[in-house]
Formats: structure tokens, C-alpha cells, sequence
């Protein structure tokens, strides 16, 4: 791989091994997380586990080995992932398929596999694996992919066995996830425009498809366009979530003081933690929240651009991924929430409880993070290079004399 250095640190300049912004975002979300996990799951907890405080244990568990797994994940090298990522493929396919057979079935969805006191999802795992594996084949095929449909087909078989199997589950909100992660990897790999516009017509006619194959998507679809037809049946969840939204107003009930998580808004520690947050803090604060979003993708992006200067494409194509990944997922959820979104069952990563989407995009991010440190590691050995073949030079030209 030629290594291309632009604008190189010099040796004097102390740079911080590690993106300070990106970390500082990442802890802020997990520790608001647990805050309103631990808020919201207290009354369903009492009843449901005979300790108000089950779920917020859990969750605090689940951080613990998040941040010990990142930790070790940053020890690792970039250039392994690159290898390994065939092999991460085929854990990725064999887990989707495992939970088919002997996955637990939690709210009509198998999506579990059962790990004595843990449940593993396998399409989290799936998800990561696929950007891992696009990107070494986006980086042995890069020309292939921007001078013909050929480069691009090839992917597409992995994705399809992938998205099928999701489908079967059924979690159709990983499936869009995961499609939409590996457009936008192909498309920031120099994929003509006119190709990307084929296959995103192409996608609005399938997911549709998709979704009406199912009776209880159409349902789904015609409920959020109106959810107060329906506020005591199809439309129960939207207008509970709409609820929480309208009593928060601007500043919020206070922490603790929602009302809509006490058996109104189903699922209110998982796929409606933000309504939660909402009610109790307020629309200022869900700003604010969504804000460190928005700031999550900026400097993932930065990161994955500056890669891509250097020339270290597989570093840049895995950074362009999780970001989408991550950043995209978040907004179907905070859609869902405030009913721009049909509800998809989709988790606000590191804000939502459950410890495979927390466990693997902490994972995510510490890649993204080892991803940093190597290219700051190469900027600034460029830097002392020169200083170093003259500091030689001098030693040389003393001995002479």
C-alpha cells in the first residue's frame, strides 16, 4: 500500500493519541443511556422482575464489558481486521442462520440467541462483520467498482444472503440499516453517480416490496400515517410516543417524573428511550442529544476523509461505514420516536438498553479510535523522518572531520 502523507505532524506538536471529541461524545451518550434506562425501566423492572432495579444493573453490566471489549479491540491493529474480514463474513452469515434454528423468540421476532444469562443478536454482529468484509473488497477491487456494474454485482450476493436471513427473522429494520451502510461505502468509493441513482430506485421499489409481503407492515405503514385513527390499537405506540413528546414541551417533567413509562409506552427502556428522555428533559435536551449525533458523524467522517487522503482506503472505507451505520440507525429511531418514521424496532446505539448493540458499537468506535491513532502514528513518523536522516548526516559529517 503507497502511503501518501499530507500535512504531517511535527515532532514538536503533542497530538492526543485519540480522537478527545469522538470519546468525549461516546461516554456522554452511554452515560446518558444508563440515566434514562435506569429512569425508565424502574416500575416495568418492579413488576416484571421483583427488583426495580434489574434492567439498570444489566445495563451497567453490559457498559462495563463494552468499555473492557473496546479497550482490548484497541490493542488490535487495523491490518487485522483486513484479513480476517472473509472470515468475519462467514461468522456473520453462520449467525443469522443459528438463530433461525435455535434463536429465541422475543415479541413475535427471532432475533436471539440464548447464552445462558445473555442473549446475543445476531444481526448486530452481522451488520459490523459486512462493513468489515466490503471494506477489504472495495480496496482489492476499487477500479473494478468505479469502471463497471461488475465491481459493484459482486457484493451484492453477501448482502442479499444477509438481508434475506434478516428478513426471515423478521428485523427488517436491520436489513434497511445494513443496505443503506453498504450503498453509502460503495458510493463515497467512487461509484458514478448515475449507477448510485439506478440502485437507489431500485431500492425504493424492493423495500416497499419488502414490507408489504408482511400484513403486519402495512399496518405499520398506514398507522403512521395517522396514528390517532387507531391511539387504542395499531397506533397505540406512535400516540404514546407523541404524548411523551407533548408533555416534555421545552425543559421537560423532571428526571424520573414521566408518566408514559409507567405502562403506556411499550418498550419504553428500548426502542422508545427517547420519548422518555424527552418527556422528562425536554424537546432542549433531545436536541441536544440528537446534536451529539450530528457531532458523533462529524468527526467520523474527518477521521475516514483523512484516511482517504493518505491513501489507507481500507481505513477509510470502515470509518465511512460505521459512521453511516451508526449516525443512520439513530435517526430511523429518533424518527420512529417523533413519528416521522414507521416503527422499525431499531435501538438508539449506546443510548438504548441491550447489550449486543451496545457491546458491538462500542467495538465500532474503538476501531474507529485505533483508526485515528495509526494515522496520527504515520503523520508523525513522516515529521521526524527528515530530522532524523539529518541528525545522521551531522553524526556522519563530524566523524569525517
Amino acid at each position: 500500500m503507497i502511503i501518501a502523507v499530507a500535512a504531517p505532524v511535527t515532532p514538536t506538536n503533542r497530538v492526543l493519541p485519540f480522537d478527545p471529541l469522538l470519546l468525549a461524545v461516546t461516554l456522554c451518550l452511554i452515560l446518558i443511556g444508563f440515566v434514562m434506562i435506569s429512569s425508565a425501566s424502574i416500575e416495568v423492572a418492579a413488576v416484571r422482575n421483583s427488583n426495580p432495579f434489574f434492567y439498570m444493573i444489566r445495563h451497567g453490566v453490559f457498559i462495563l464489558i463494552g468499555l473492557a471489549v473496546a479497550l482490548v479491540v484497541l490493542r488490535i491493529p487495523v491490518s487485522f481486521w483486513q484479513r480476517s474480514g472473509p472470515w468475519l463474513l462467514l461468522v456473520g452469515f453462520v449467525l443469522l442462520v443459528l438463530v433461525l434454528v435455535v434463536g429465541r423468540e422475543v415479541n413475535g421476532s427471532v432475533r436471539w440467541i440464548s447464552l445462558g444469562p445473555i442473549n446475543l443478536q445476531a444481526s448486530e454482529v452481522a451488520k459490523f462483520t459486512m462493513v468489515i468484509y466490503l471494506s477489504g473488497y472495495l480496496v482489492r477491487r476499487l477500479t473494478e467498482v468505479r469502471s463497471s456494474w461488475k465491481g459493484i454485482a459482486k457484493p451484492a450476493l453477501p448482502l442479499a444472503f444477509f438481508v434475506f436471513l434478516m428478513i426471515l427473522e423478521p428485523d427488517f429494520g436491520a436489513a434497511v440499516v445494513l443496505m443503506a451502510s453498504v450503498m453509502g461505502m460503495i458510493f463515497l468509493g467512487g461509484m458514478k453517480f448515475s449507477q448510485f441513482a439506478m440502485i437507489v430506485v431500485g431500492c425504493a421499489v424492493v423495500i416497499p416490496s419488502l414490507a408489504m409481503l408482511q400484513p403486519y407492515r402495512v399496518v405499520r405503514l398506514k398507522t403512521f400515517l395517522d396514528p390517532w385513527a387507531d391511539p387504542f390499537g395499531s397506533g397505540y405506540q406512535l400516540a404514546q410516543a407523541q404524548i411523551a413528546f407533548g408533555r416534555g414541551d421545552w425543559f421537560g417533567e423532571g428526571l424520573g417524573n414521566s408518566v408514559q413509562k409507567l405502562f403506556y409506552l411499550p418498550e419504553a427502556h428500548t426502542d422508545f428511550v427517547f420519548s422518555v428522555l424527552a418527556e422528562e428533559m425536554g424537546l432542549v435536551f433531545a436536541l441536544l442529544v440528537v446534536g451529539l449525533y450530528g457531532l458523533m458523524a462529524v468527526r467520523m467522517f474527518r477521521i475516514g476523509r483523512r484516511a482517504e487522503k493518505l491513501q489507507a482506503f481500507f481505513m477509510a472505507y470502515v470509518t465511512y461505514g460505521f459512521a453511516i451505520m451508526l449516525t443512520g440507525q439513530a435517526l430511523i429511531n429518533i424518527g420512529v420516536n417523533v413519528g416521522a418514521l414507521p416503527t422499525k424496532g431499531l435501538t438508539l446505539p449506546l443510548v438504548s438498553y441491550g447489550g449486543s448493540s451496545l457491546v458491538v458499537s462500542c467495538v465500532m468506535i474503538a476501531i474507529v479510535m485505533r483508526i485515528d491513532y495509526e494515522m496520527k502514528r504515520l503523520q508523525v513518523d513522516a515529521a521526524s523522518a527528515p530530522v532524523a536522516a539529518k541528525k545522521k548526516r551531522s553524526k556522519l559529517d563530524s566523524a569525517d572531520e
